[in-house]
C-alpha cells in the first residue's frame, strides 16, 4: 500500500463511519445525537461504571456498551423490608419485583449490539411501545422508555444515527433473569 493508501483508507472508514451500505451520516443530525445521548441520561446505566479516584465513573472505553458480559449474575437479591430495587456495582445489571434486567449494548456491534437487528423506524416504534423493535418483548425497568417515547421523531432518528456511527464494542449482554421468589 503507497504512504497515502493506508490514511486515506482510514480516513474513509471514520467518515463513512457504520451508516449503513451506500449511506452516508448526516453530520448534523449525528451532533444533535450525540448531544441528546449526552444529556439524556443514555450514559448513566448503558455505559458501565469503574472505579476512579472520586468513586464510580464511566468507563469510556467501554461506552454505551450495557451489561458487561464478564460481569456474570444468574440470580438476583432478595429484596427485603422497604427495598423495591437494587443496583449492580457497574450500574447495568438492575433488580426488582421484575427480576434482573441488563443495560443493551447500544452499540452497533453486527454481533452483539442491538442496533444489528433494529431499523430507525423500529428504534422508534420500541420507544414509543416499550417492546423491543417495537413489538416484541417488553422493555424492562429503569429504562424510562416513557419518557423518551415523548420525544420527537427527529430526535429519536438523531439518536439512531449517532449510535449507529459510534464505535462497534463486541459484548454479549445476558437475557433478563425472571423475579427472585421471597424468602419467607
Amino acid at each position: 500500500m503507497t504512504k497515502f493508501g493506508l490514511p486515506a483508507l482510514a480516513l474513509a472508514t471514520v467518515l463513512c463511519g457504520t451508516a449503513g451500505a451506500g449511506e452516508a451520516a448526516d453530520p448534523e443530525r449525528v451532533k444533535r445525537g450525540e448531544y441528546l445521548v449526552n444529556t439524556s441520561a443514555c450514559h448513566d446505566c448503558h455505559t458501565p461504571f469503574k472505579m476512579g479516584d472520586n468513586g464510580p465513573e464511566w468507563d469510556m472505553d467501554r461506552m454505551l456498551s450495557g451489561h458487561p458480559e464478564s460481569e456474570v449474575i444468574t440470580v438476583g437479591p432478595t429484596l427485603e423490608g422497604p427495598w423495591a430495587a437494587a443496583v449492580s456495582m457497574t450500574n447495568t445489571a438492575w433488580a426488582g419485583p421484575w427480576g434482573v434486567s441488563f443495560t443493551a449494548n447500544l452499540t452497533p456491534d453486527p454481533e452483539t449490539g442491538i442496533l444489528r437487528d433494529y431499523s430507525e423506524e423500529q428504534f422508534v416504534q420500541a420507544m414509543r411501545t416499550g417492546r423491543h423493535l417495537g413489538q416484541g418483548r417488553p422493555i424492562l425497568p429503569p429504562m424510562p422508555w416513557p419518557v423518551y417515547g415523548q420525544m420527537t421523531d427527529e430526535d429519536l432518528g438523531a439518536i439512531y444515527a449517532y449510535l449507529r456511527q459510534l464505535p462497534a464494542v463486541r459484548n454479549k449482554v445476558p437475557d433478563p433473569l425472571p423475579p427472585t421468589p421471597p424468602s419467607n
